[in-house]
């Protein structure tokens, strides 16, 4: 571990208490402050030095000796004390905190060269310290340090002083001009003491700003920056220390490209390609069953960047020249043709990647081993983004080592560079984020692509409960906040009004905030700040008529009721402006959020979508459930609730391509069935008559058994008949709504779970396996949990 420097005196190696402060008497300050008439000579040692330094030698001799006046002079000869006095502080210091710390640092090393090995950990439990040792310092022998230094300044006029040593000019700072008071903590007690008594009679400096630079750039190490956004404010959330100590073995990289030399043809000629041209022209041809391959952005975007590849000189000058059908039939040929060797050679290699992979699926954070969400950097492709994105198309070039930063722990080794040769971009040691790799993402470069700790980390389930938590909170604010704005839907104020209509619409419609794009870099969606007048069409007398991209380029498309106020000034903000204009044009999401917040700490629009998707599961559940019930109609309750909630949140997917068969097959086993009940209810009555009962539909003979026996089997392949009908008009009615975003990041959890546990539904029915780890930290709520 590094040591860090404090102001924390220690002299030699003695054991006595230092955490008592070392206090100086009134008359020794006194005789301190008269010593400024006199000039030291710094070229030795004068009668005011040498008295000086007797006192400072007395003063550290009774503080190791516990005590805390300077009555009695010290038998300690000054010759003995000098050298420790003279010595910078911190250097004293760090003599003694190396004893402290052995022995608790080896425990700790250990643990960390195990886990570098890529040991397993999951049986031994690591020592955990609530708090680092080099984080204590002694807070009496700081203020005693700083109440000296605070008593020595009050005889200084001026904010800056300089003092002539051996003919070099050196800048005195006063404690009251800038904050950070403890850039002298390095320099020896004695010649700081010198120094502020001496400067008195010196003449201040023609240019003390300059000064004050060149002193304090010489001493301190420069601020490092965050490598995706401007270092945090102080006292800001995300300047919140979110861990201590950090260890991870890195990011990993997609193996190199393996060229397969066959040849493209142009104008009907094969054509030689290099490595890189290949692999790109690669990546186009397999893309040809997709829709992308000729749409003409997606084919124009593609050919400007292979043509940076192929050169100017190179003979394919024209993209629809080029017939990339060979390298297309080798690819299904590889892809359908393999042979069973090649197969079992192809899963032995998996699990051995798998096995390499463990040592980078975990880190070690504050002592715990926790799973790291994605440590594998993503291959080079085609990028085909969502919707009609400005980008696709374009080459998204591989990602190396020097493109990579790192974020660890101080005191945690450099993870290793998987690839020979390479070095990583950065490391970093920013304990006020939770990202562990990053890199900037080559289609967008002012976005940064990160990697974090899985969603199944106590750290982001903490995060996940303080998020609906805060959602909770809402419903206490929530009348308060609907007053508000309703009392603002006729303000003189445009801007007042237009905030009031907002935050009208996130909260009844679920609207995303949205923030304004550059329509080159990223897909022209909007959200309810960013709406153009021709995204909303008024209906007379009062409903509103939306048609949007929003968010994954996904249409929003309703219509709605609104209160006849909000319908008016919709029509106010409309008028005069082009369908191209802002229909919000006097307001931002910024601007929301900050109005947001003077209603509800911490409140922003992104609470809304949260609460409302929450408050409707919750409500709905409670509304709908039935007593008794088995558990298939009680998860058809569920699916219906959560499907009410992913409309409002418009989560929408496109139509399965699987669906039409999927429902194709329900249907005739629908249809199966209800024949095979025609023939149990013959047969019933048969029985009644005392008949046997009818050959099978394989001309088997049937086993003769009584009417109730016959009645009991009619009763199952009802209720099996029933149940597949329910099963196909559930996946009809969902088939273009997706329920799976709606789970993992509005619906509160603990409300599936509660109502699993009132309703004795297994919560494997209603959660996969990846979503109980996620939401481990919900599964322990009682059954009468209401959001």
């Amino acid at each position: 571990m590094r040591s860090e420097a404090v102001s924390k005196p220690m002299m030699h190696n003695n054991d006595d208490d230092d955490s008592k402060p070392l206090v100086f008497k009134k008359s020794f300050v006194k005789d301190r402050d008269q010593s400024h008439r006199k000039p030291f000579d710094m070229s030795g040692d004068s009668e005011d030095d040498t008295t000086l330094r007797s006192i400072i030698s007395i003063a550290t001799e009774q503080k190791i000796n516990g005590n805390t006046t300077l009555d009695k002079p010290s038998r300690t000869s000054r010759d003995d004390e000098s050298d420790d006095v003279e010595a910078p502080i911190s250097s004293r210091l760090q003599k003694k905190k190396h004893v402290r710390e052995s022995s608790g640092n080896d425990e700790k090393k250990l643990l960390v060269k195990k886990f570098q090995n890529g040991s397993k950990l999951e049986s031994e439990k690591p020592k955990v310290s609530g708090k680092r040792l080099l984080e204590k310092d002694s807070s009496a022998d700081q203020f005693s340090m700083k109440k000296h230094k605070a008593s020595s300044s009050t005889a200084k006029q001026d904010s800056t002083k300089t003092e002539n040593l051996g003919g070099k000019s050196k800048a005195v700072v006063s404690p009251n001009e800038t904050d950070d008071d403890d850039d002298d903590d390095d320099v020896p007690i004695a010649k700081r003491i010198k120094s502020d008594s001496s400067s008195n009679n010196k003449t201040p400096s023609a240019k003390p700003k300059e000064t004050k630079q060149s002193s304090t750039s010489s001493t301190r190490k420069p601020k490092v920056t965050r490598a995706a956004s401007p270092p945090p404010k102080k006292n800001s959330k995300r300047s919140k220390k979110k861990w201590t100590t950090l260890v991870h073995n890195g990011v990993t990289f997609p193996p190199p490209y393996q060229p397969h030399g066959t040849k493209i043809l142009y104008k009907g000629k094969p054509v030689n390609l290099s490595p890189d041209q290949e692999e790109v022209a690669t990546m186009f041809a397999v893309m040809r069953e997709r829709e992308y391959y000729n749409k003409p952005l997606f084919r124009k975007n593609f050919w400007n960047d292979w043509r940076k590849l192929l050169g100017k000189k190179h003979v394919i000058q024209k993209l629809d020249d080029c017939d990339f059908t060979p390298i297309y039939e080798w690819h299904l040929e590889k892809k359908q043709c393999l042979p069973f060797d090649n197969v079992q050679k192809n899963k032995d290699s998996k699990e051995k990647k798998q096995e390499q992979g463990e040592k980078y699926m975990w880190a070690i954070v504050d002592g715990v081993k926790e799973k790291i969400g994605n440590f594998k950097v993503e291959p080079p492709g085609l990028f085909a983004g969502r919707g009609e994105h400005p980008k696709m198309g374009k080459f998204k070039r591989r990602i190396h080592p020097h493109d990579i930063t790192l974020n660890i722990g101080k005191d945690a080794p450099i993870p290793e560079c998987p690839i020979p040769g390479e070095r990583w971009k950065e490391v970093k040691h920013d304990n006020t984020v939770t990202w562990l790799a990053m890199w900037n993402d080559p289609i967008n470069p002012k976005d940064c692509k990160y990697v974090f700790l899985s969603p199944s980390s106590s750290q982001k389930g903490h995060s996940d409960k303080k998020k609906y938590e805060k959602a909770r909170k809402l419903k206490d604010h929530i009348e308060s906040i609907r007053e508000t704005y309703t009392k603002n839907f006729n303000s003189k104020d445009v801007s007042k009004r237009q905030i009031a209509v907002a935050t009208y619409l996130i909260d009844k419609l679920a609207l995303r905030a949205g923030n304004g794009k550059d329509e080159d870099e990223e897909a022209d969606t909007v959200g309810c700040c960013t709406l153009k007048v021709d995204n909303v069409e008024c209906i007379h007398p009062n409903q509103l008529k939306f048609d949007f991209l929003g968010k994954d380029s996904i249409r929003y498309e309703n219509t709605v009721e609104v209160e006849p106020p909000v319908y008016k000034a919709i029509g106010q903000f409309k008028a005069g402006k082009s369908n191209s204009d802002d229909l919000f044009d006097e307001i931002d999401s910024r601007k929301l959020n900050a109005h947001l917040n003077e209603l509800m700490p911490g409140l922003t629009a992104k609470v809304f979508r949260t609460y409302n998707a929450s408050i409707t599961l919750d409500k709905t559940l409670c509304r709908e459930t039935k007593d008794g019930g088995d558990v298939s109609q009680k998860k058809l309750v569920y699916d219906q609730a959560n499907k009410e909630v992913a409309i409002i949140c418009n989560h929408q997917r496109a139509v399965p391509k699987s669906h039409g068969a999927q429902v194709k097959k329900l249907k005739d086993k629908i249809d199966e069935l209800k024949e095979g009940l025609k023939q149990l209810k013959t047969n019933l009555k048969r029985a009644k008559k005392g008949e046997a009962p009818l050959e099978g539909s394989d001309g088997k003979k049937t086993r003769n058994i009584s009417p109730e026996a016959w009645e009991k089997k009619i009763a199952q392949q009802t209720m099996k008949a029933e149940k597949m009908e329910r099963d196909m008009q559930t996946k009809e009615d969902l088939k273009t709504v997706a329920l799976g975003t709606s789970k993992i990041n509005y619906m509160d959890p603990r409300i599936t779970v509660a109502w699993c546990k009132r309703n004795e539904v297994p919560i494997e029915k209603m959660f996969t396996k990846t979503l109980q780890e996620k939401f481990t930290w919900a599964m322990d709520v009682e059954p009468d949990f209401r959001f």
